[in-house]
């Protein structure tokens, strides 16, 4: 009923599932991820307790095969109907297909990710999921490449039932919002007639209103553009006075209302943030 990847970050930062089915709400049940842990999908007549009984056995340092492996042993339910993916904060990740799951069925794991889906247009689903995998090693953003990943599984036929729900999770130590929290990303579409279009969508907002600046593409707030950044909140009810600090404090005021705090660096203007203000 479903297909999901579960991967780690190259560098070993971050860890996420990616997730499509028609279902409700699929990002309700399926992904769980702890920062330097690991992260779990659980799918197929779906036993949630998967979730939190996979970090317990991850965080202990049990890897992903011998995890999966210790679920399964310990389910008292319909076991050849469930399906898995594990991946901890380092080796392989481990994936398991009860011989029961509706066809076509099936999983693929390898170092850092596994792959898994059922009720599936047939295994191209999951062959074309491992190849977008592996192709994106040039993708440093996690949540991009298991969205890259995900969507390569849904072009390729997906649920043969058709298109609900598709969520994002991706977790990092310290990394998510303001720096007090390890929630990167996490992104639900509960019903919609293409959810991982729409759950692409919602990363590029993601990314606008969360994701921090690149340092390298920073300018100076001075000159020129410190005149138009100064004129522009003045016209937008954010006027400065004539220090640089000033200026700093009212663009950061304006930003706050915007949604960009997290893109404000005292000095410098963010591009992003310096398109979104000539917009405004």
């Amino acid at each position: 009923m479903t297909f999901s990847v579960v991967a780690r970050a190259a560098d070993g930062g971050a860890l996420g599932v990616a997730v499509a089915s028609k279902f409700l709400g699929a990002g309700a049940a399926v992904p769980a991820a702890l920062a330097d842990v690991g992260a779990v999908a659980t799918q197929s007549y779906a036993n949630l307790a998967y979730r939190p009984q996979a970090l317990a056995l991850l965080a202990t340092g049990v890897p992903a095969a011998e995890t999966v492996a210790g679920l399964i042993a310990a389910d008292a339910g319909p076991v050849d109907h469930r399906q898995v993916g594990v991946v901890g904060s380092q080796g392989p990740g481990a994936t398991f297909t009860g011989s029961a799951c509706h066809d076509w069925a099936g999983g693929v794991a390898g170092d850092g990710f596994a792959i898994q889906g059922n009720m599936l247009a047939g295994p191209q689903v999951v062959e074309q999921m491992r190849q977008a995998w592996l192709a994106g090693t040039a993708q440093t953003r996690l949540a991009y490449r298991l969205l890259d990943a995900l969507r390569a599984g849904d072009e390729a036929g997906g649920d043969r039932r058709g298109r609900q729900s598709a969520a994002l999770l991706v977790v990092a130590k310290g990394q998510g919002y303001g720096g007090t929290s390890d929630v990167v990303v996490d992104l639900r579409v509960d019903d919609h007639p293409d959810p991982v279009a729409e759950l692409t969508r919602l990363l590029e907002l993601h990314t606008l209103y969360f994701e921090r600046p690149d340092p390298a593409t920073l300018l100076d707030l001075d000159g020129d553009l410190g005149t138009e950044v100064r004129d522009r909140l003045a016209v937008l009810g954010h006027p400065a006075g004539p220090a640089a600090a000033d200026l700093d404090e009212a663009l950061a005021s304006w930003a706050g209302v915007a949604n960009l705090e997290e893109r404000i660096v005292a000095g410098r203007i963010d591009p992003l943030v310096l398109e979104q203000l000539r917009n405004a």
